[in-house]
């Protein structure tokens, strides 16, 4: 895993409330984005690693549902974080 304990406060002070808001939907979808950069990445070069393609499947589709529960809730914010993210949608 690419993300020590700095990246990830540094992650929840940009996107949560503060270094220790690991909780809130922004942080989460911040953290989980990371991590499917990095596991993205891992599978240019290991093109046959079935259980990390399944890993980063399961993940896509939590950071989805995080996404479409914050585009329920508050449009506006949805938007801000998908553009500093710089996500497609």
């Amino acid at each position: 895993m690419s993300l020590d304990t700095q990246k990830k406060e540094k992650l929840f002070a940009k996107y949560g409330s503060g270094k220790e808001d690991s909780g809130s939907v922004y942080s989460q979808v911040a953290l989980f984005t990371e991590r499917i950069k990095h596991l993205t990445d891992h599978l240019k070069n290991n093109r046959k690693d079935f259980g990390t393609q399944r890993s980063l499947q399961l993940m896509v589709g939590k950071r989805r549902k995080l996404l479409d529960y914050l585009k329920r809730k508050d449009v506006l914010s949805y938007r801000k974080l998908v553009k500093d993210l710089k996500l497609r949608r």
